[in-house]
């Protein structure tokens, strides 16, 4: 089956299921105010799932859409049980959560922080939804977290990178499994340091909203502190497709490294912009040309195709962690075999990111014996887990971000299969990625106080 009629039969499925049978959102049920906002009074409860199912980043949410429903089958007791079955909590049984059925509805961010919010906003108000969790953007999540918190309900963070989400922008409703734009920096300048040594000039096309921003403060602060010098920054519209006039100056400026702070559908067209101009073959101040792109995914390995070989990035998991790297990692096989039996092909790190999350809010909800989101939230804070695929796991209490190993890859050179193009160069353990929650790069922002609405 192609990938775009596994797309099709993931969201046909998954529209059916999340539109039928939804009781809607009561403040008052029977003549009894309700503890918090959407709380569940019947024999299931409706978790909101919104991802950008159109826009630049709308494989990685088409991917998290497959993920989620996944998810709901295993919380329900449906299919094999997946990461349930590895997960160090034993506290989720397969019998729903807290007994009642888990159901779901969605929305498409669009890749847009306004359409974001209003999706997310009509789960809350109309289809009653107890967590949102979802996006595959820094800006929508940003925004989306800020709404989940005056609404009074969980933001479980998908796919989110830039250091704000946790930093200055952080708040007590919300949680970041995903790592961040410091991680990545943290964990890729020793590696390409190594490869292309200290002289060297580096050229970055940013993406023009906080993620960019953030991943290149994170490159530069962690390359210039190992000699690398920046010679130019240049932002680019999210809305981009063809990146050659930004390319094209490049060739002028002296650097012999260009740095794509670009993620989705961006980085496949600048990366092949970049290569259209032969980047890859020139020399320059005595040095091969060396692209660099510090967040990138299986997913974009495959829209990006040859020209990947040999680019080095940084990813929050992958696919064949434990094949390769051991029991560590365990709970990765179990979530392949779970994902490509229902699917036909391996889960991208957007998938896992939220299959994982909705997991880890359902496990939070049966240890507090509450949906209420303050109890969950408890409950959250500062727990520690493993068996999800990334090794031992911390969730923060002090900034909600979760702390583990960060993996370094690079594009395969001989692939095997077109799920095979992605090369795990090493595994940069905690302890390397980790800063205090007052580093600069993250300082200004306060997690505030749990709101659980009514």
């Amino acid at each position: 089956m192609s990938k775009s009629n596994f797309t099709r039969r993931g969201l046909l499925k998954t529209s059916a299921v999340g539109g039928a049978g939804l009781a809607l959102p009561t403040i008052f049920t029977a003549g009894r105010a309700s503890a918090f906002t959407n709380e569940p009074t019947g024999d299931t409860v409706t978790f909101g799932f919104n991802v950008p199912q159109s826009g630049p980043y709308a494989d990685e949410g088409a991917d998290q859409l497959r993920a989620y429903q996944l998810a709901v089958e295993h919380l329900n007791g449906e299919g094999d049980g997946g990461m349930m079955n590895t997960f160090t909590s034993k506290a989720l049984q397969g019998n729903g959560v807290l007994g009642k059925k888990v159901q779901f509805v969605t929305g498409d961010t669009q890749t847009k922080s306004d359409a974001a919010r209003a999706s997310a906003k009509s789960m809350i108000e109309k289809d009653g939804a107890v967590m949102i969790t979802g996006g595959s953007s820094s800006g929508v999540a940003v925004a989306v977290q800020a709404l989940c918190q005056e609404a009074g309900v969980i933001f479980m963070a998908g796919l989110t990178h830039a250091n704000d989400t946790t930093g200055k922008d952080k708040r007590a409703n919300g949680f970041r499994h995903f790592f961040n734009s410091y991680m990545s920096g943290a964990a890729l300048a020793p590696v390409l340091i190594n490869q292309y040594g200290a002289d060297r000039k580096a050229y970055h096309l940013t993406a023009d909203y906080n993620w960019g921003y953030t991943t290149e403060e994170a490159m530069r602060s962690s390359t210039e502190a190992l000699g690398w010098e920046t010679v130019n920054s240049v932002l680019t519209p999210l809305t981009q497709t063809d990146f050659s006039s930004y390319i094209a100056p490049v060739l002028q400026s002296g650097a012999d490294v260009l740095v794509l702070n670009h993620y989705g559908g961006n980085m496949v067209n600048s990366l092949t912009n970049a290569v259209q101009f032969g980047l890859r073959d020139k020399e320059v101040n005595g040095k091969k040309f060396e692209i660099v792109v510090p967040l990138y995914s299986e997913l974009m390995a495959r829209g990006a195709g040859a020209n990947i070989k040999g680019i080095f990035g940084s990813q929050n998991w992958d696919w064949k962690l434990e094949n390769q790297l051991g029991s560590r990692f365990v709970g990765t096989n179990a979530f392949v075999q779970s994902f490509g039996t229902k699917y036909g092909f391996p889960p991208s790190q957007a998938a896992h990111t939220g299959y994982v999350q909705a997991l880890l809010y359902a496990d939070a909800v049966e240890r507090a014996g509450s949906f209420n989101p303050c109890a969950v939230g408890e409950a959250l804070k500062d727990f520690e887990f493993d068996g999800m695929g990334n090794g031992p796991t911390l969730y923060r209490g002090a900034d909600h971000q979760c702390f583990k190993d960060v993996v370094v890859v690079k594009g395969k050179e001989n692939p095997e299969n077109e799920y095979d193009l992605v090369e795990i160069v090493e595994v940069t353990p905690t302890d390397q990625v980790s800063y205090d929650p007052e580093h600069p790069q993250f300082a200004g922002g306060s997690l505030g106080t749990c709101n659980a609405g009514v």
